[in-house]
């Protein structure tokens, strides 16, 4: 027998009322109270600005504003794939996104799983302050002290370098080591924050499942093996696709800090290019064009990666 779905209030089932939507907001409203900042945040400086990217296909005049000027249809971006220097700037975000992503992504894991098995809890509070405090120090303060510790003048490591009998390391003017810099100083400031995404979900793991698994004789390594890494490997499945899909970001705050021209020829990104383009050389229509172009592509490698998760059985982002 079919049952209604508006039953009485005696039945024990919740109303169709009750299970309206906009009870539920108001059940939950301090909740979503919380999220206005973030969807305000959202609206204005990631929504609105999207209006902006007509510019792409306009000859921008400023007396006529963006609206006002005449179309351009695709001469911008023609002009964009022709020149030489697109493609060693698009090349040089690639690399640099590449090796943040196979040196960076694993180290977070790593040590929130460290940090997991850490039993004194003090020390586990100690730590996991310790390696937060990077997050919350700007690039800009980052540059300078990093300018200053690697300094072949005067700079602490090249200082203790030639204490031990060494040669100064250009670590900011050579194109080897500025690379090795950057890749470093962003797992040093960002890898601590991140562990936070992973030691939530380790610490939604079962203890049962830990107990089942030591009951079987399984040790600490094969604990972590078969029972720690398969319950949070949603988690890193996501956020490896959220990885994939900024690619293009090849961290423009951490660049434009420590770059030089000394180090163009392996540091000049997009989000850099775009910079000089739109803001100190007033091609504010190419730089739309070389920022649109960015974005498409960070969208179609979300897509793609997370039509791969999902072939793969994962429940991907989306």
């Amino acid at each position: 027998m079919r049952r209604s779905n508006v039953q009485g209030k005696g039945s024990g089932v919740p109303t169709l009322r009750e299970d309206g939507i906009f009870t539920y907001l108001w059940k939950h409203k301090y909740m979503y109270l919380m999220l206005i900042p973030a969807i305000v945040y959202y609206i204005v400086f990631c929504y609105v600005p999207m209006a902006g990217t007509v510019m792409a296909f306009k000859k921008f005049n400023p007396m006529l504003g963006i609206w006002g000027s005449p179309w351009a249809g695709l001469k911008y971006f023609k002009q964009l794939f022709g020149l030489n220097k697109f493609y060693k700037v698009f090349w040089n975000t690639i690399s640099i996104s590449v090796i943040r992503l196979i040196f960076g992504f694993p180290f977070p894991i790593i040590v929130a799983l460290m940090l997991n098995e850490l039993r004194l809890s003090r020390l586990k509070r100690a730590v996991q302050t310790a390696i937060y405090i990077p997050q919350f120090i700007s690039w800009v303060v980052l540059g300078g002290i990093l300018t200053n510790l690697l300094s072949t003048d005067n700079g602490i490591v090249n200082g203790v370098i030639r204490s031990l009998g060494g040669q100064p390391v250009e670590f900011l003017t050579n194109d080897r080591w500025f690379l090795f810099t950057l890749v470093v100083s962003m797992i040093w400031k960002t890898f601590g924050w991140n562990t936070i995404i992973y030691l939530a979900a380790l610490s939604g793991v079962d203890p049962q499942l830990y107990e089942a698994a030591i009951m079987d004789g399984a040790n600490r390594w094969q604990q972590l093996i078969h029972v720690t890494l398969p319950a949070i490997r949603s988690t890193i499945i996501v956020v490896l696709i959220l990885r994939i899909g900024s690619l293009m970001q090849a961290g423009f705050e951490q660049i434009f800090v420590l770059y030089h021209t000394g180090v163009y020829d392996v540091a000049d990104i997009i989000d850099t290019y775009v910079y000089r383009l739109g803001l100190q050389d007033g091609k504010f229509e190419l730089a739309t064009a070389v920022g649109l172009f960015k974005s498409v592509i960070n969208f179609a490698l979300v897509v793609a990666a997370n039509r791969v998760a999902r072939l793969f059985g994962e429940e991907g982002i989306y």
